[in-house]
């Protein structure tokens, strides 16, 4: 690579209307960069630099003009932030978890950005609701219940706070928390006793600092273990920290040399197994810890082979892995503790089937999986006639490891009396709570969809009776008046593709109705229908809300995934173009009156779909969207490179993965047509998806598009201390939200409220 500086300043258009706020428009200081023969001119690398004041004025300067361009919205936004509190008890709590004598719950005060997370203690004086859990009212504590960690007193005075992740300790006297105040995802970690310093309790650690995500105490509760991330924010190590000492003291578990994987641990129900895993898109490895016996090393619990992805889960006398050793769809195997990597299949997934995790309790095991596109959950009986064992006998080594052994651990489950847990909508999505009894023979759940706000439930497993725990309040909605159904759009490629939709009930499919269309295809992350209250706000002016399920994704299994990326990434844009037409042909919406919006890669998507077919959308929301793709993924320094080489290609090293990467990365491609106008929106401290991609982009849409920017204008807002998911407190994350919404609804001529 070779590089070369020059000022040189652009001379850009100006803005179409006189009268209208003048875009700013960076300065041309090419950089040249060179691979496999190829050498591309880039004016606006020099933007990445996020200490120079040159580029901070500039990204200011995009605010101010952001400002400026939608100042005629304010009343639109202040009325959506409305609608979005309305939508909202805001005083208000969540279905209280049981750990072992204790009852935790998180509640909400109106006017307040963040919760306090509480506990009470069991007891036969508890009232109870539904499903025997404690009875809680909004805003009422119950008799002796103890705020354990106060996250809107810690965020007080600051402009951005996160919670990384929370631990009690296994006697539950101590409470392990992380933080963050920047939006970089480096986590602070605090230690508090409960037993003494009232509210919140007496911090009695607070040595970690820039860990990763997270937590889980020795049996003992002498040690601490956290994770620890490198220049490139993959985390790489898991450390030990004894409760008390200077952190330079503490102890390196585990490190993973290999920049294609990042590792992460979490703990045995019981919490006397530290389960440690190392994984690449392609390929993981586990790793068995004694938490009785912390300063132990990890036993290796399965090794590592190429493309042979698993994870462990303790069952008692053995463990169960969910495997895709032979099986794309992955399988459910049992494995003897002695010998963990001795898999005995008991559970294959079928056609159209992904496995994808087991959570394992005394009497049943409850499967995470994909089927039919939805996100589903299969309980699996025990057999009575085989010892469960304990999670304690699960650590204390019982077993000989023997094939009779294995034969036994197979045998234990009743997979041929397996069921699933469901509700019968079309668009539901089902998946695991919080379980964290062993012994326990309900199963908590949580349900949605489009139009079914969260619902905790629980099912009993030996009668199979369900019961609703409880239902989000949403003030003010009216589940009858609107519908949702599935679509299936058809690829040029002949691959059908789902799209969940929903709409007032009123809506005809007669080519006139606004629309919005949502994406992300990648990472094997499926966009499963979910109920969103800010999208009420859409529904109630007349839009058809519509997410489209494009292959990149997980949606349709191990293969929807496959046929997304590398050399076949072109699918994911391609699909979404082809689930935008489906929507125009079949009249649900009017084709000048379609918007889209993706985030993250999603944003990628955004970019990408601009380019291919400007002409399907009228607005296009990017949030902090991956556009400058063969950039970032060329350079091995920076965080989406090194470990995401099995996820888009390696462009730094093969030629036809760089020339593939470089026909679509959205900001290589952008062309001299109309395009749709464009609402971009980054956080400055964001270590996934930097800043300067969508500065960069949008700076060179501004001096190519040929439409009219005054009427669809292309507009930048960086957050100045914030992270990959933008504000924080839930305040200032709804203004974020009307800021964006008002735009596209503004966009499409559907402000007003039908």
């Amino acid at each position: 690579m070779t590089s070369t500086d020059a000022t040189t300043p652009s001379q850009p258009p100006a803005d179409p209307a006189p009268s209208a706020p003048q875009s700013p428009r960076p300065a041309h200081r090419p950089t040249d960069r060179t691979h496999h023969g190829d050498t591309v001119s880039d004016p606006f690398e020099w933007l990445r630099d996020k200490e120079d004041p040159e580029v901070i004025a500039h990204l200011e300067a995009e605010n101010a003009y952001a400002d400026a361009r939608t100042a005629h919205l304010s009343a639109l936004r202040t009325e959506l932030v409305s609608e979005f509190v309305g939508h909202t008890q805001e005083t208000d709590q969540s279905v209280p978890v049981r750990r072992g004598d204790w009852w935790y719950l998180t509640r909400t005060t109106e006017g307040e950005d963040y919760p306090r997370h509480t506990r009470v203690a069991e007891g036969p004086e508890l009232p109870r609701g539904a499903g025997g859990v404690p009875a809680v009212e909004p805003g009422v504590l119950l008799p002796g219940e103890q705020v354990i960690l106060d996250a809107q007193s810690l965020a007080d005075g600051r402009e951005f706070f996160s919670l990384g992740g929370m631990r009690p300790s296994p006697s539950q006297d101590l409470l392990a928390f992380s933080t963050d105040v920047r939006g970089d995802e480096r986590f602070d970690v605090v230690v508090t006793d409960l037993r003494r310093g009232g509210a919140g309790g007496e911090v009695i650690d607070e040595a970690v600092r820039g860990a990763g995500y997270g937590l889980a105490f020795s049996t003992d509760e002498q040690w601490l273990f956290y994770a620890g991330v490198d220049d490139a924010w993959r985390q790489h190590q898991i450390w030990r920290h004894r409760l008390g000492t200077d952190a330079q003291e503490d102890q390196l578990v585990l490190e993973e040399a290999d920049e294609r994987f990042t590792i992460g641990f979490g703990t045995s129900r019981d919490g006397s197994t530290l389960i440690i895993e190392a994984a690449s898109t392609t390929t993981s490895e586990g790793w068995l810890l004694d938490l009785s016996d912390p300063t132990s090393a990890p036993r290796p619990a399965g090794g590592r082979r190429p493309g042979i992805e698993y994870s462990l889960e303790p069952a008692g006398d053995h463990l169960l892995v969910v495997h895709n050793d032979g099986v794309p769809g992955f399988a459910l195997a049992t494995a003897p503790l002695e010998d963990p990597g001795a898999w005995t299949t008991i559970l294959e997934a079928a056609d159209g089937e992904r496995l994808e995790s087991v959570d394992a309790f005394a009497g049943f095991a409850a499967l995470e999986l994909r089927s039919g596109g939805l996100a589903a959950v299969r309980v699996i009986p025990r057999r009575e006639t085989v010892g469960a064992g304990t999670g304690a006998e699960a650590d204390a080594g019982s077993g000989s490891g023997s094939d009779a052994d294995a034969d036994a651990a197979a045998h234990a489950w009743a997979v041929e009396e397996a069921w699933d847990v469901s509700h019968g909508g079309e668009l539901d999505t089902v998946f695991l709570l919080a379980n964290h009894q062993f012994d326990e023979q309900l199963l908590r759940y949580q349900l949605t969809s489009l139009l079914t706000p969260s619902t905790v439930a629980q099912v009993d497993v030996r009668t199979r009776e369900h019961e609703v725990l409880r239902r989000t309040p949403v003030p003010g909605y009216d589940p009858k008046l609107y519908v949702e159904k599935r679509l299936w759009a058809r690829a040029a490629d002949g691959t059908a593709i789902p799209i969940s939709l929903a709409a007032r009930r009123e809506a005809a499919p007669d080519g006139t109705n606004p629309g919005y269309l949502y994406g992300y295809g990648s990472y094997e992350a499926s966009m499963d229908p979910s109920f969103v209250p800010t999208r009420l706000s859409l529904l109630d002016r007349g839009l058809v809300v519509a997410v489209a399920h494009v292959r990149g994704g997980g949606e349709m299994g191990r293969p929807w995934y496959e046929h997304g990326k590398l050399l076949e990434k072109r699918n994911t844009f391609t699909d979404f173009v082809d689930c935008a037409a489906h929507l125009v042909d079949a009249g649900w919406v009017a084709p000048d009156r379609l918007s889209a919006e993706g985030r993250s890669a999603g944003g990628l998507l955004m970019g990408a779909i601009a380019n291919l077919a400007p002409e399907r959308f009228r607005a296009i929301i990017a949030g902090v969207p991956f556009v400058d793709a063969l950039t970032t993924i060329l350079d091995p320094s920076l965080p989406l490179t090194v470990g995401e080489w099995e996820e888009w290609g390696d462009p730094l090293h093969d030629p036809e993965v760089y020339a593939y990467m470089k026909s679509y990365s959205p900001y290589e491609n952008v062309r001299e047509v109309e395009y749709p106008a464009i609402f971009a929106s980054t956080s400055l401290n964001d270590t996934r998806v930097f800043f300067v991609e969508p500065a960069k982009w949008v700076a060179r849409l501004r001096e190519t598009v040929t439409s009219d920017q005054g009427e669809r204008p292309i507009v930048f807002r960086c957050e100045m201390v914030a992270g990959h998911g933008g504000r924080s407190g839930r305040y200032a994350k709804w203004e974020q939200r009307a800021d964006e919404l008002a735009w596209l609804l503004d966009q499409i001529g559907a402000t007003a409220r039908i």
